[in-house]
């Protein structure tokens, strides 16, 4: 029976390192975890995957010519990409600052580093929660995906969301569950 549903073929975003138990790799792995608060290695490894994909689209266009309109074409837009996202100021706007990149950059720029960094949240692991739980919007639009690259525009309107306990929204379950037993306590003193 034929069926309807779109079949994709994914691929993984993250790729394993060579030497599985390399003892410098490992406790600067684990530093990362702890600095950025991450779930898990993958996190860091999907990082370093993008980044090097990212190195090797630089690679190849700067082996071709200067003029060559795919290298003017494509680079611009490697370069317009990079600086939209902050990981290249604006006096780096070459192909050669692209190859300094490194995982840090990537990770300063992760919503859950933005939102700790502002000081909407009191940690970085409370950071994670707070996305986790909805209660952050990035330009009124709510994300919940604490890996979400910001882009310097919507840097600015990273705020609690509208529908939030934290912001406007209805009081969460455990204040309506206090509120209920301050309003049965007011009613027993009477």
């Amino acid at each position: 029976m034929p069926t309807n549903a779109q079949h994709r073929n994914y691929r993984k975003t993250y790729k394993t390192p060579r030497r599985p138990f390399e003892k410098e790799r490992l406790d600067a792995e684990l530093k990362l975890v702890g600095e950025y608060g991450l779930r898990c290695k993958r996190e860091i490894w999907r990082c370093q995957y993008a980044l090097a994909k990212l190195r090797k689209a630089a690679r190849t266009l700067l082996t071709l010519d200067p003029k060559d309109p795919k290298r003017i074409f494509e680079g611009a837009a490697l370069l317009r990409r990079m600086s939209r996202y902050g990981l290249l100021g604006e006096d780096e706007l070459e192909l050669d600052f692209v190859l300094q990149l490194t995982t840090q950059k990537l990770l300063e720029r992760r919503l859950q580093t933005k939102v700790f960094k502002q000081g909407l949240a009191k940690s970085i692991h409370h950071a994670r929660v707070l996305i986790r739980q909805r209660h952050i919007s990035v330009g009124g639009q709510l994300v919940n995906v604490p890996s979400f690259n910001v882009r310097t525009s919507s840097e600015k309107h990273i705020d609690i969301s509208a529908n939030s306990p934290y912001g406007q929204g209805a009081p969460g379950r455990v204040a309506k569950k206090r509120a209920a037993a301050k309003a049965a306590a007011g009613d027993d003193d009477e």
